[in-house]
């Protein structure tokens, strides 16, 4: 086996080595330690859109990013820790998580942490999940994967993951809200991230007497890097991925009640209608007719709308009031 201890906290990055490392150790059994900056890490069958807060995201400048595997959406920070163990498909049951969340429940257990895998992938301490845990299968390979909330901040986590569930309807996987707990309160009130990573990585290699350390090299870099570039860091994948959904929103501005429902297909809105009690001098189809193609996204619209005169549309209102309307 080999730990791989990744060198940064940049979330584009660290996902993007999961998928890396892939093809870069198709046989070797892997162990991967990561933390991320500020970050929201969304399932891969999930629409972005309706996992967020896009508001308070977009304003803390906290990153979007989509993994691989499925399951749901997390929030990321440096109190928070991230394994994933890689192994070759068909060594361990695909649906047993018990296998490889064992050493975090062992070495927690030793230090009085009363922590148990409860249902399918949860890790949880008195009732409370402090680690959600995914799966999937690629290239022959199983990889494993999950969090460990020491001291995350709970407020930006509750904040950034509000989303309005009135906003859309889709068939998309949704996340479950799980009343979720740090780990310090059981802990010496001292510990950090560096010390559950030290302790993880000292029962990893004590279960594995041959595991040894592996430095990424700079072609992993590189490597990584092309994929962050490429897929990563891209709104097509992080939210243009999304499957299919109907958007719905209302709001009252100056000029009126406007009310948009939108049909948006990989990030694209495909059908639009705009209802309300404005007054237009042009018709609103001519308005709805120029959303078509247009990615749901903040700066897209923007460029859009920017290009219309919206008093002919809605009397008189700022293209913010607007663009309000659409996320």
């Amino acid at each position: 086996m080999l730990i791989i201890d990744s060198p940064t906290t940049d979330a584009y990055f660290n996902i993007a080595a999961e998928e890396y490392l892939l093809t870069r150790f198709p046989v070797e059994d892997l162990f991967l330690l990561y933390v991320n900056a500020p970050s929201i890490i969304v399932g891969k069958f999930q629409n972005t859109l309706a996992e967020i807060n896009l508001d308070y995201v977009q304003e803390k400048n906290i990153k979007v990013v989509r993994r691989m595997s499925g399951g749901g959406t997390v929030y990321h920070d440096e109190g928070n820790l991230n394994f994933s163990f890689h192994t070759p498909l068909g060594q361990h049951d695909f649906m047993d998580f018990s296998v490889f969340t064992q050493p975090v429940i062992k070495l927690l257990n030793r230090r009085g942490v009363p922590a148990v895998l409860e249902g399918r992938n949860d890790l949880l301490v008195e009732g409370r999940k402090f680690s959600g845990n995914a799966k999937l299968a690629r290239h022959g390979k199983m990889i494993q994967h999950g969090t460990l909330l020491l001291d995350s901040e709970m407020e930006v986590l509750g904040e950034a993951l509000k989303a309005n569930p009135l906003k859309f309807t889709d068939k998309a996987t949704k996340s479950n809200r799980s009343r979720v707990t740090n780990l310090l309160p059981y802990l010496p009130a001292d510990t950090t991230t560096a010390d559950l990573r030290q302790w993880l990585t000292d029962e990893i290699m004590q279960n594995n007497p041959t595991a040894q350390r592996y430095e990424l090299t700079p072609d992993d870099h590189e490597g990584i890097e092309k994929l962050v570039e490429e897929k990563y860091s891209t709104w097509d994948w992080n939210f243009g991925f999304s499957p299919k959904y109907n958007f719905q929103k209302a709001a009252k501005v100056p000029a009126g009640f406007i009310e948009v429902h939108l049909d948006v297909v990989h990030g694209i809105i495909g059908k639009a209608k705009i209802f309300g009690d404005f007054f237009a001098s042009r018709p609103i189809e001519d308005f709805e007719a120029q959303l078509i193609g247009v990615r749901h996204e903040t700066g897209d619209l923007k460029q859009a709308l920017s290009a219309l005169n919206l008093t002919e549309f809605f009397g008189k209102v700022t293209l913010e009031e607007i663009l309000g309307v659409f996320k």
